[in-house]
């Protein structure tokens, strides 16, 4: 059979796998080297490193468009062709992808917080977010794979915001070092109000759409019942859930302190002229926070168009 059409492809896989003629030890090798394909591109852990680089070092709209766009093609990878086409190889990787969302979002996310650069912060703050999305792909069910799709969408969205206003800021001080910076919300109110948006909805705040995805994320994973870990009394996806929750906690400390560090406390002289955005620049950032929260506040909308192709 030669074709490259992907309910085919399923269909002659699931044929195959009920015949007796698809080796399984041979379809778990290929998932494993599609996962680590996907993976570097979308900067699962430990293939991680090279993304904070490339956003700091890139222009501001490659940034929003490379963190905010690009980076989901490896999840759609994923969720589209690897999960669909071997889903008991999915399931047989499933621990390993756990160990390793959980160093996207720990490891990560600590290595966020260490960041002096408001560049740096968010290029690590967008790889962290990669791993809420693996969990939900790695939970295999309904909610916790529509939970994902919800999420690359949110974070799509937010992180591009917070990358186009960390544009401004450098555009005109020409450095996002946090030590040099600070106070920039009394010069530019609507830049510190929409960047203050865009925080609170990449920390996970209620009324924006990451908040809904993530919840849909945990409850997939929670939604698992596997065998519990010696000693843990929890299972592996349960473990990983609780880990992913203190990583909320992690982003609302580096990203709180990336906002104060900027727009709070005593201005530098040399930024007595910093101007705020102008009128056309605003209203791109105003549409974005206005789906972020109207997809927070009405997620099911965005949620129908989702068509369920994965193995329950």
């Amino acid at each position: 059979h030669r074709t490259f059409d992907i309910a085919s492809l399923q269909t002659i896989l699931q044929g195959m796998a009920h015949n007796g003629q698809l080796d399984q030890r041979h379809a778990n090798a290929v998932y494993l080297f599609m996962l680590i394909g996907f993976g570097i591109l979308v900067s699962l852990f430990p293939f991680h490193t090279w993304a904070p680089q490339a956003y700091a070092s890139a222009p501001t709209p490659l940034a929003m468009l490379h963190s905010g766009v690009l980076k989901k093609f490896g999840l759609y990878g994923l969720l589209r062709v690897a999960v669909p086409l071997l889903p008991d190889s999915a399931r047989y990787w499933a621990d390993l992808l756990l160990v390793l969302l959980c160093g996207n979002i720990i490891y990560v996310g600590l290595a966020a917080i260490g960041q002096k650069r408001l560049d740096m912060t968010l290029g690590y703050s967008s790889v962290m977010h990669m791993g809420y999305i693996f969990l939900g792909i790695a939970s295999l069910n309904t909610i916790g794979l529509s939970g994902a799709a919800l999420l690359m969408f949110a974070h799509g969205l937010s992180i591009a915001v917070l990358f186009a206003l960390a544009g401004q800021v450098r555009q005109q001080t020409g450095t996002l070092l946090y030590s040099e910076l600070g106070g920039l919300a009394k010069a530019a109110p609507f830049l510190g109000l929409a960047f203050g948006f865009a925080t609170f909805a990449s920390i996970g705040l209620p009324g924006f759409a990451n908040f809904a995805s993530e919840i849909m994320v945990f409850f997939g994973a929670f939604n698992i019942n596997t065998p519990p870990v010696a000693k843990v009394g929890l299972d592996s996806y349960k473990i990983a859930a609780v880990l992913a929750l203190w990583g909320v906690v992690i982003s609302a400390v580096y990203m709180l302190r990336a906002y104060g560090s900027v727009f709070l406390g005593a201005a530098d002289k040399r930024w007595s002229g910093f101007q705020d955005m102008a009128p056309r620049l605003r209203w791109p950032v105003i549409l974005l926070l206005a789906v972020l929260m109207v997809a927070g506040f009405f997620p099911q909308f965005f949620l129908q168009f989702l068509t369920p192709l994965f193995p329950h």
